[in-house]
């Protein structure tokens, strides 16, 4: 009877034992699930900017430049104006949002974009083809021409071909900088077209490559600025405000808003303002 009760004491506490380590396992197994959905959420939750927590936050997080006249600059009380700023603000009253302005440099917008300190970067940046592999794009809102600009009494270059050994005031990443540098131009960095042309006039660079928009504007604003266009290319590039992929809700938005803008006349009013025409054709 004994050895009965020993053995029937060894069973239960084998199938204890099993139970268990079955338990274990299926505790092992739900918890490694739940991780798996934090991380997922954790994933989402990170990632590029939507047009619902765009809404959620009521704000839309812009970069621009600060720098850049007529498309992004600070007016003599200090204000953060400019084209590319009135479309931005207009874009995100019809979304529902205010916007909040970051200013960066030039060089350092594409990697805070990346970084997700903006939702959106509104800087006349050129739509290329390399930059859609990566990013989205709303649709075009700028249309321009790259233009050859040096110093008035430069008779040395007259096309940019005529780049090749000269120094060229340039934004680093900007397609002007390529531009100068597929034409063999020795890239001297600047943060915008104002400190290019400072060069420019104190002779420490030969040329810029820049928006034609750009040399109108300043030529409005300084008609006495020593300074001349040499050459233009001949076709026309398109900007538009750029998002991480991701944002494709948020990006539909930006696009009626645009298009809205364009069909009540808000957008010719703003492109008049600052170029006098409109700037989309």
């Amino acid at each position: 009877m004994k050895k009965w009760s020993s053995l029937t004491l060894m069973l239960i506490l084998t199938m204890l034992v099993i139970a268990a380590c079955g338990n274990n396992a299926n505790t092992a197994t739900t918890g490694s699930g739940e991780q798996q959905a934090q991380t997922e959420s954790s994933a989402s939750t990170s990632g590029a900017a939507t047009l619902e927590s765009v809404k959620a936050s009521g704000k839309l997080r812009i970069g621009t430049e600060g720098t850049y006249a007529p498309f992004t600059y600070h007016d003599e009380s200090g204000k953060l104006t400019g084209f590319d700023v009135d479309i931005a603000t207009e874009v995100s009253k019809r979304i529902g949002v205010e916007p909040e302005f970051i200013e960066t440099q030039w060089d350092g917008m594409i990697a805070g974009l990346d970084a997700k300190r903006f939702d959106t970067v509104f800087n006349e940046v050129g739509i290329t083809e390399e930059r859609q592999q990566k990013y989205l794009f709303s649709d075009p809102y700028i249309s321009s021409k790259a233009v050859l600009v040096v110093k008035q009494d430069n008779n040395d270059i007259k096309s940019f071909a005529d780049l090749k050994g000269k120094k060229s005031a340039q934004s680093l990443t900007s397609n002007f900088g390529k531009i100068a540098e597929q034409n063999g131009a020795e890239l001297v960095s600047v943060d915008g077209f104002p400190q290019a042309v400072e060069l420019l006039a104190s002779g420490r660079a030969d040329a810029t490559v820049n928006d034609n928009l750009s040399f109108l504007d300043l030529k409005k604003q300084q008609p006495d600025a020593p300074i001349k266009v040499v050459a233009e290319e001949s076709n026309a590039s398109q900007s538009g405000a750029i998002f991480n992929k991701g944002s494709e809700d948020l990006v539909k938005a930006v696009d009626k808003a645009m298009k809205d803008m364009v069909a009540d006349g808000t957008y010719l009013k703003i492109s008049e303002k600052y170029f006098g025409e409109d700037v989309s054709k």
